[in-house]
């Protein structure tokens, strides 16, 4: 009988070894499945057929409870080893569906298709455009140019910031230049393909930022510290 990849015997961090006391399932096996989904297009129904292959037998509902735990630890984790970002971005949005709805996933990467952040929000508008760009501001630092579509919504919110701004950010809009974050946006659409929607807005969150974190670790976004290792390591190390 095949065996699950096991994971590095290490002290926990303190955040994530609270949360797995109260999970009663072995830590190999938690943080197998909680990285699986978020870096794999699979289904949670799919995930429970593999362990049951591997002599586990885990519902597809826990899994998910362990992903909604989990994973906003590890993304926690990772703000604090992400690789600053370039001066230049281009960003877009993208449609996602949460509870049979349409919502609006924003991100921007930067000229080298690194990602600078993202944000789900619930409309497509000025507020939450400007909202995406506070955010990204705050966790990345001050960009010099902004590429953007011909979004009247986007653009008027960058307006809007630099009204209180003494040195204002360049604006672009330029489609061709933002190609590069339409073809980014296919990394995360074909993980989440699988998972036929999402059921609610905040699990959509925690779901998308697992995802988001594994694309920016594939990216080679987290810092090493000269260490070569894969992207499994990578990911398990966060909370090691």
């Amino acid at each position: 009988m095949a065996k699950t990849t096991k994971t590095p015997r290490k002290t926990l961090v303190l955040g994530i070894a609270k949360v797995l006391k109260r999970l009663p399932y072995p830590l190999d096996v938690m943080l197998l499945c909680v990285r699986w989904y978020v870096a794999y297009s699979l289904s949670l129904r799919k995930l429970e057929e593999m362990m049951a292959e591997r002599g586990v037998e885990v519902d597809h509902s826990t899994v998910h409870r362990w992903v909604i735990k989990l994973v906003p630890l590890f993304e926690k984790a990772f703000r604090q080893h992400k690789r600053p970002v370039g001066k230049s971005w281009r960003m877009d949005e993208t449609y996602i569906k949460v509870s049979g709805q349409w919502k609006y996933l924003y991100r921007a990467v930067n000229k080298a298709g690194n990602t600078v952040d993202f944000l789900l929000r619930a409309h497509r508008d000025k507020a939450a455009s400007r909202r995406y760009f506070e955010k990204a501001i705050e966790r990345n630092g001050e960009p010099r140019t902004i590429t953007v579509d011909k979004s009247g919504a986007n653009l008027a919110a960058l307006q809007a910031i630099n009204a209180e701004r003494q040195t204002p950010i360049k604006i672009r809009q330029n489609k061709y230049l933002n190609n590069i974050v339409e073809q980014d946006h296919r990394a995360i659409k074909r993980i989440i393909k699988p998972m036929m929607g999402f059921k609610d807005f905040r699990c959509a969150r925690v779901i998308l930022s697992g995802i988001e974190m594994m694309h920016m670790v594939r990216k080679g976004q987290m810092k090493d510290a000269g260490i070569q290792r894969t992207v499994a390591e990578q990911f398990y190390s966060l909370v090691m």
